[in-house]
């Protein structure tokens, strides 16, 4: 029996992917959890084949989750879940050890195919963003100054550029302000932009924010 950790802070969300695993032919144990924390001690405590991971979890991201889940059970597969288009985080994810990374605009038969090349060993990403990433391992020099970024400091951007101020930033990331400004002017260093209207712009331009 194929056992599946369901994480999504949204309950329609989550107990619409639980609806859609349990009614797969094949036998699936499904347990669910609604932050990354619940979801890191049901890790600790048992013995999941897959995890399905919200990558906008309230508190720890679920970057931070999946990082923190690797050096748990470091052969556990994660398949990461976003509202994200996939050139916004699936590079990242993978980086910090996912095997797969879906958009939660994809129809239940690609979340199965996923599901299923995952556990089988394999790696999941959509067809359109490995057409893209392909091109850019050819072209690595044209690179975006944004996949430069750690995964903290492509938060930050990500947050600044919504407009955030950085106690509101330090909150959700649960960081103090000081360290939020930090990975602030690593990023800015790091793209050789000036400031937020720089950054706001860049953001808006490459499309990051949509």
């Amino acid at each position: 029996m194929t056992k599946i950790l369901v994480v999504d802070d949204h309950f329609i969300v989550r107990k619409g992917l639980v609806s859609i695993l349990t009614e797969s032919p094949d036998t699936v144990e499904v347990d669910e959890a609604g932050s990354g924390e619940e979801a890191l001690a049901k890790v600790a405590e048992a013995q999941y084949d897959l995890v399905l991971l919200d990558i906008a979890l309230p508190g720890k991201n679920g970057l931070q989750v999946l990082k923190e889940m690797k050096a748990l059970k470091p052969e556990l597969h994660v398949l990461m879940l976003s509202m994200h288009p996939e050139e916004q985080y699936a590079v990242q994810s993978m980086r910090a050890g996912a095997s797969g990374y879906l958009t939660k605009g994809s129809v239940a038969d690609e979340l199965m195919l996923a599901i299923q090349k995952v556990l089988s060993g394999g790696k999941y990403i959509g067809a359109l963003f490995a057409e893209k990433l392909a091109y850019g391992l050819i072209n690595a020099t044209e690179k975006p100054l944004h996949e430069t970024l750690s995964n903290r400091e492509y938060q930050v951007l990500l947050l600044i550029a919504s407009g955030k101020a950085p106690r509101t930033i330090a909150l959700e990331m649960s960081l103090n302000v000081k360290t939020v400004n930090t990975f602030r002017a690593r990023l800015l260093h790091k793209m050789k932009l000036a400031g937020n209207v720089e950054l706001t712009r860049y953001a808006i331009e490459h499309k990051l924010l949509e």
